[in-house]
């Protein structure tokens, strides 16, 4: 690191479990995040600041009005533009530092298995709101041994885990949920309060960076609740599933 980077990380490399070498990780880390949109920003804007090397961003839909009033990486004059290349003016402006790889197109299985397999990534999360797509991911990753952060808010509703298959006995997302249709996890017409994304988006990040750097204990095997109209958080033990078609 440089003393430009030793200054903007300082925060960071302060803490005891972090240090100099997790930072780097950071630094070196390459992070395939999947969405940008109510969950994607905040996990975009904080990886990026918290200074994730490289980040590949994929969606292939463009800014509302109506995201707005969630979607805190895009804003007015964006509407109309690609969302990954309005995320994408984003993490420069947080960090220059940071490369980004801006990829307007959907998530699909063949692209999943040829980003996957040709390009050296750390870290996938999932800011989705689509079940085929997790389910895409659940099974990418379980073969490419490469960790992934889940999470969903709906509603007055949010959720996070960590999916880890490089970890004997770790459960997979099918174990979780073994038959999920999209219209369980749709707020296009459920609704959803605005911050509860932005809660739920700075988890994932969390979760992300502590894998990452290798600090503090993942979610994995774990499953975090919140309930905003309360706000009560709940965790949930998670074991794999013996009939699991996925992981077992």
């Amino acid at each position: 690191m440089n003393d430009q980077q030793l200054l903007r990380y300082s925060r960071h490399i302060l803490l005891p479990g972090m240090d100099i070498e997790g930072q780097q990780a950071l630094l070196d880390a390459h992070v395939l995040v999947v969405g940008a949109g109510g969950l994607g920003c905040p996990v975009i804007q904080y990886l990026a600041a918290a200074g994730v090397g490289e980040l590949t961003l994929v969606d292939d839909d463009l800014v509302e009005l109506s995201n707005l009033q969630r979607q805190t990486a895009h804003g007015s004059d964006d509407i109309g533009k690609a969302k990954v290349m309005s995320a994408q003016h984003e993490v420069l402006r947080l960090n220059p530092d940071c490369r980004v790889n801006a990829v307007q197109q959907r998530a699909d299985s063949a692209w999943l298995q040829q980003t996957l397999s040709q390009t050296p990534i750390d870290l996938v999360l999932d800011c989705t709101d689509n079940a085929s797509i997790r389910y895409l991911l659940n099974q990418v990753c379980l073969e490419r041994k490469i960790p992934w952060v889940s999470g969903a808010a709906v509603g007055l509703s949010g959720q996070v885990t960590v999916f880890d298959p490089r970890l004997p006995d770790s459960p997979c997302y099918r174990c979780l949920y073994p038959q999920l249709d999209d219209q369980q996890l749709s707020c296009s017409e459920s609704g959803v309060l605005s911050p509860l994304v932005g809660v739920v988006g700075s988890m994932q990040a969390l979760e992300a960076i502590k894998l990452l750097a290798d600090i503090g204990r993942p979610l994995v095997g774990r499953l975090l609740t919140l309930d905003a109209s309360s706000s009560e958080w709940r965790c949930w033990t998670l074991k794999p599933a013996a009939d699991c078609p996925d992981c077992r």
